[in-house]
């Protein structure tokens, strides 16, 4: 008994040291940044100065401020307009008068507020303004830092992006790219998430883009075409508008009888301006070759009516920028008739894999034997094949890509580098330590779940207007907690029991899984 009490003793004595410990940290930390901060935002100004100084007395030292092609608009209300003078004693600090520059652009920019836009916003618009704009004056348009054309010392848009630099030997560029990016890109244009014209930040869309420079009627495009209609194709399906590792700029997934220029496979010549396909219907030329997708949309047990139409519904014939060749998008290909997903997508925060990456990562659209077509049979071995600890995404490294879901879908070779990590052992560890993330059962009989348990618990697959896609839109905080730990959160109510204490053997107080948690890293 005294060896027991003395571990249980030892125990808490380890918690209250961590505790403490921790504690420090978060206090030395935030010592540190609010030190940083304060250096950052407020710089000891080199000569004292009157807090009550005028903009001439600036201009005595900073008149470059107010000379160049394009000065900024607020230059005119005067220095102080945007900063403020503090002095202490004999030391004086010039800082902004909003804690953040981006929050000083919005008291005159409010249209520019990133949290009131629809849609994609281009990353440095969301926070930092200065990323590409001169506060003061520049020789640029905007007061840009760079032109957004020229080679890429000089491009301000590829100090970001590497779009037309690192072209294969035996690929294309496009000539576009000479003329600036802004020909094609209006980086401060947004709207509703899924069109491309607003989620590209586009000056129209295509194939009304394209045409501005390439004439439909041009008989060398004609050539270049086999002579099939293509006066309102999307330019878009088969090209990509930057660069190609391939001629032509073809876009990155080819199929193949049109990568191989046999058209005629599928193609009889075009008559009256339309296309005449080898086959009665495009279903039936497709099976000719797929067969094995006709077996599987015929034979599951969870059926998309969507697949029983025909292929080119949902599919492009000849190329696209994802694999398979989705229409227009892997996203937007989904949303056509799923319309109550589309209005999911309209919410702040979205689920990047459901809509922007595409919704057949996690759904097989041909049809599967799991409920709502998911590629795992349980919501977590469907979340965890990205995000658990213990993930294996096969690389395939002469596409440049990986895979999940033992092959049966392709990724990006970058994908996983931007998917958060679960930090679980035993089924634990999820959002806070310990904390399960799968169904609690009974340790007499693992039979009988005690309390059901999964992701779906407490979040929302494709989106919400809070951080996290907490269910039912909920805020992180501790309300949403004490939906299921009532009592056990906060301070103690008059009356109130403590929660029951761990069991002497196995769980938490004795260092291995609570009971009723599997023994997998994982929790499946």
């Amino acid at each position: 008994m005294h060896s027991e009490r003395s571990g249980v003793v030892a125990l808490k004595s380890s918690e209250s040291n961590s505790r403490t410990g921790y504690v420090l940290h978060a206090l030395v930390s935030f010592i540190l940044v609010l030190l940083f901060a304060g250096r950052a935002s407020a710089e000891k100004h080199p000569v004292p100065l009157d807090p009550k100084a005028d903009p001439a007395t600036c201009l005595q030292c900073h008149e470059d401020k107010t000379k160049g092609k394009s000065v900024h608009s607020a230059m005119a209300m005067g220095c102080m307009g945007c900063h403020e003078i503090r002095t202490n004693r004999d030391i004086t600090h010039v800082k902004l008068i909003t804690a953040t520059p981006y929050k000083l652009c919005l008291t005159c920019h409010a249209d520019k507020d990133a949290s009131q836009l629809k849609g994609k916003v281009h990353p440095p618009a969301v926070r930092d303004c200065l990323t590409c704009h001169d506060p003061h004056q520049s020789d640029n348009k905007n007061q840009l830092k760079k032109l957004a054309s020229g080679e890429k010392k000089d491009n301000l848009c590829l100090t970001c992006h590497t779009q037309g630099t690192n072209v294969d030997e035996k690929g294309s560029r496009h000539t576009a790219l000479d003329s600036g990016c802004d020909t094609c890109h209006t980086i401060h244009k947004t709207g509703d998430r899924g069109k491309r014209e607003f989620d590209f930040h586009l000056t129209k869309d295509a194939p009304a883009l394209c045409a501005d420079c390439h004439d439909v009627k041009d008989a060398s495009l004609q050539k270049a075409h086999q002579g099939q209609p293509f006066g309102n194709a999307d330019c878009l399906t088969c090209h990509d508008p930057h660069q190609s590792r391939t001629p032509k700029l073809m876009q990155a997934f080819l199929h193949d009888p049109f990568a191989s220029k046999q058209c005629e496979v599928c193609h009889q010549p075009a008559k009256d301006g339309k296309v005449v396909l080898t086959q009665a219907s495009a279903k039936e030329l497709c099976v000719t070759c797929h067969s094995d997708k006709a077996e599987q949309i015929e034979k599951a047990k969870v059926q998309h009516p969507g697949a029983a139409g025909d292929c080119t519904d949902c599919h492009n014939p000849h190329a696209g920028r994802s694999p398979a060749f989705p229409k227009p998008d892997a996203v937007a290909v989904c949303l056509g008739c799923h319309a109550d997903q589309a209005e999911q997508g309209k919410k702040h925060y979205v689920h990047q894999p459901a809509f922007e990456q595409g919704c057949a990562i996690c759904h097989e659209p041909h049809g599967n034997d799991n409920v709502h077509l998911l590629r795992a049979s349980t919501p977590n071995k469907l979340c965890l094949e990205c995000h658990a600890p213990d993930r294996h995404p096969q690389k395939l490294e002469s596409e440049h890509l990986v895979t999940i879901f033992d092959g049966k879908v392709k990724l990006p070779e970058n994908y996983m580098a931007r998917t958060p990590i679960l930090p679980l052992e035993y089924g634990l560890g999820h959002p806070v330590e310990r904390h399960p993330i799968s169904d609690l059962v009974d340790p007499k009989d693992r039979t009988h779940v005690l309390t059901p348990l999964n992701c779906l618990t407490c979040h929302q697959p494709h989106s919400s207007s809070q951080p996290g896609l907490l269910v039912k839109d909920q805020a992180n905080n501790m309300s949403f907690c004490q939906t299921c730990h009532k009592g056990m959160i906060g301070p103690k109510q008059p009356g109130q029991f403590s929660p029951v204490p761990a069991p002497k053997t196995g769980g938490p107080a004795a260092g291995g899984p609570p009971a009723g948690i599997g023994s997998l890293k994982g929790a499946q």
